[in-house]
C-alpha cells in the first residue's frame, strides 16, 4: 500500500476530474437506459406484427399506382 502513495502524489490539484458525484450520475444514467430497453421490450413483445391476408384486389392496387405515375 505504500508504494500507491507517491501515485497520488502525482495528481495534479489543478485538475478537474468527474470524481463521486460524476460516477453517480453516469450509474443513474445508466439504470435509466436499462429501465427504459426492458420497457420497451415488454411493449415490443405486445405487438401483433401479422400481416393482412392478401387479396387479389389488394395486389391490383399497386400496379393501378405505377400506371397512374407514368
Amino acid at each position: 500500500m505504500t508504494h500507491l502513495v507517491p501515485l497520488a502524489k502525482e495528481v495534479d490539484d489543478d485538475k478537474v476530474t468527474p470524481g463521486v458525484l460524476g460516477f453517480i450520475v453516469f450509474a443513474v444514467m445508466a439504470v435509466a437506459v436499462w429501465g427504459l430497453m426492458k420497457s420497451m421490450n415488454k411493449h415490443m413483445r405486445k405487438v401483433d406484427f401479422k400481416e393482412p391476408a392478401e387479396s387479389a384486389s389488394g395486389e391490383a392496387k399497386p400496379a393501378e399506382a405505377e400506371s397512374r405515375k407514368g
